[in-house]
């Protein structure tokens, strides 16, 4: 399987080809347009700052590209949130695949949300074998709202929408590649799309 990563200078890469790699599956970090188009799957991964991080994209001409790939692509963490409409962290237009915004967290709780949440209202072929209330691993201090799109939601002072699903396009809040048995489960379930 030609299972390509995203390189747009955004972090945790290491982790994500060890993940894939326990799977038996090596995952090749490109940041070659005609490399992804053809890939069978593509993450885009994202730990980092999301205007800085788009900036990235627009540079290497990757934010044409991603809106544009027909096969399975599973967006993490920051990832996930710059395939949304747009994000408050830096009032930065995003990439428009998930109609949603995302939002910062209140002061109400502490920023960023940071350890060990429960998934729930599971939706999807991703969540194959994964029961509700599963436990996933979260940094983060912004959120995707609660939408019609949302295959997974978690709660942290409001619910939020954890996992996003449109056509091929898949996304995720957590770090499947920290999360354990079930994080292994849900990048197996990606792979068997």
């Amino acid at each position: 399987m030609d299972l390509k990563i995203v390189n747009y200078g955004a972090g945790n890469i290491k982790s994500i080809q060890f993940a894939f790699k326990c799977l038996g599956y090596d995952a090749v970090l490109s940041d070659n347009p005609d490399e992804i188009f053809k890939a069978d799957k593509v993450i885009f991964p994202g730990v980092g700052e999301a205007s800085s991080a788009m900036k990235m994209l627009k540079e290497s001409g990757l934010d044409t590209l991603i809106p544009k790939l027909k096969q399975p692509v599973l967006g993490i963490c920051l990832g996930m949130q710059l395939m949304c409409n747009h994000t408050e962290e830096g009032d930065t237009k995003g990439l428009g695949i998930f109609n949603v915004d995302v939002k910062r967290f209140s002061n109400a709780v502490k920023v960023p949300q940071m350890g060990w949440n429960t998934i729930n209202n599971l939706k999807s072929n991703l969540f194959k074998d994964i029961r509700e209330e599963e436990y996933m691993y979260l940094v983060h201090s912004y959120y995707a709202e609660n939408c019609d799109e949302a295959i997974a939601t978690s709660n942290y002072d409001i619910e939020y929408a954890s996992a996003l699903e449109n056509d091929n396009f898949f996304g995720v809040q957590f770090h499947p590649e920290k999360s354990g048995k079930t994080g292994e489960r849900l990048l197996q379930n990606f792979l068997d799309l």
